[in-house]
């Protein structure tokens, strides 16, 4: 069984969603994942903040407006009055649900409930077209199987043991139609896998049914090798390993979810990343199959702060760098890059949440210097030190640029390159021009 995951794009429309139907029905048995239609989430999350902020009014016109976009998304996808009626009761059922919350006092735990409205009507909807085209289907629940521990972790036994169960009520069925995005925690209450979650709950449930493939069909023709949105004439990548597809993930490729690789890669489940718009265009392969000797791709992670910390000689060095990384650790920050020095150490992170409180502790033991509005640019590829050249060709691609820092020796699959964010696009032009001169034959590293 294979499992396809459709985001917000895919089925942002009537139209989108027949695409989709013109994918899932081939005669092969599958599980499909559903993101909230596009647009959705964005007006969910502003809901709720009028919510907090008990703007009644406002939240009130912001419903209506959904309200609206999905009685004319019903208008279109439906042929029938009768599945129209349904399709609207189900709709109004989930609106139903956030309204209740427009009077009362709201928390964090209404906020999730009001966020997995979305994902409960493209799944319903779905559900309901098949139905109308005499197409076999289950519409599995996620709150009845998808859950986290109490350390906001996937509890992937609890998982593996309720969606078998669910699956096994329904014999003969070819296609299962299931939430992504939305589960509940270790408390049964309603919860999330973060935004982009999607991805990562079809890796999920991949991996709990051993899962002989799991394909992201989103609006892309799979992972370019640089950002299409900076740079003219990107190519997909036909073929990655997990590895370099976590990093690119990881280091901005908005393709993919970074969380979305580890159960596939530990399971040894291949991901195909397709595009709904083009489903003969056979995208990209992610497995645990590598290419040797090629850069695949570049990708840049956007709003980075650069810490740079000379040490006061107050401790020996050993435990100088002790001190520094238990101050990132009591403060759940998490370092995207590091190099070290015999008097100091540089780092860099995305969540400056409590930057000044990691700068006051420091302080007694370090001048500390730091940097916002900086960008980290990743160059990925198969990079063994043994493959002589790679970093020549880099550092000559950006030698008119100036860079903060470079990393390389922790992974043998990229290299990371800090610099100012308003040199991002000259970094990622100039890559593309010395890495890919030809956008369908890549260059390999020792060329």
């Amino acid at each position: 069984m294979k499992v396809l995951k459709f985001g917000g794009t895919s089925v942002g429309s009537a139209q989108r969603m027949k695409n989709v139907v013109s994918i899932i029905h081939n005669g092969e048995p599958k599980i499909v994942v559903l993101s909230a239609m596009s647009g959705t989430t964005n007006s969910l999350v502003d809901i709720t903040r009028c919510f907090y902020r008990k703007e009644a009014d406002e939240a009130n016109k912001i419903i209506t407006r959904l309200e609206q976009t999905y009685a004319g998304h019903i208008e279109d996808l439906y042929s029938s009055v009768t599945y129209k009626e349904k399709a609207l009761e189900l709709v109004m059922e989930r609106f139903n649900v956030i309204w209740a919350f427009a009077d009362t006092p709201f928390t964090i735990f209404d906020e999730k409930v009001v966020l997995a409205q979305g994902e409960l009507i493209s799944t319903g909807m779905m559900h309901l077209y098949l139905q109308e085209l005499g197409i076999k289907s289950a519409l599995l629940p996620a709150l009845d199987f998808m859950r986290i521990n109490a350390d906001g972790e996937p509890d992937m036994a609890y998982i593996s043991e309720h969606l078998n169960n669910q699956l096994s009520r329904f014999p003969g069925t070819g296609i299962f139609i299931t939430q992504g995005f939305i589960c509940r925690n270790a408390y049964g209450e309603t919860d999330n896998l973060q935004r982009g979650g999607s991805d990562y709950s079809a890796s999920l449930i991949g991996a709990a049914i051993h899962a002989e493939e799991i394909q992201i069909w989103t609006d892309i023709d799979g992972m370019h090798n640089n950002d299409p949105r900076v740079v003219d004439h990107t190519a997909p990548v036909r073929q990655l390993n997990f590895e370099e597809a976590a990093k690119l993930a990881y280091f901005g490729a908005k393709i993919l979810h970074p969380f979305c690789i580890r159960p596939a890669k530990d399971n040894n489940i291949p991901v195909r990343l397709l595009s709904s718009l083009q489903p003969e265009v056979p995208g990209t392969l992610i497995s645990n199959t590598a290419e040797k000797g090629r850069i695949k791709a570049v990708a840049a992670k956007d709003n980075i702060v650069f810490i740079k910390m000379k040490s006061l000689n107050i401790l020996p060095p050993h435990k100088f760098l002790n001190v520094v990384f238990e101050t990132f650790a009591l403060y759940k920050t998490a370092v995207d890059m590091v190099t070290t020095s015999d008097i100091g150490v540089s780092v860099t992170i995305d969540n400056p949440e409590h930057l000044q409180e990691i700068v006051t502790n420091l302080e007694k033991y370090a001048t500390i210097y730091v940097e916002r509005d900086m960008v980290i640019v990743c160059v990925v590829g198969d990079l063994e030190w043994q493959n002589v050249g790679f970093e020549a060709r880099i550092i000559d691609a950006l030698k008119d640029i100036p860079v903060r820092m470079i990393s390389y020796g922790g992974s043998s699959s990229n290299v990371s390159l800090v610099m100012k964010s308003a040199d991002k696009a000259r970094a990622l032009q100039a890559l593309s021009s010395r890495l890919f001169p030809k956008p369908d034959v890549p260059e390999t590293v020792g060329a």
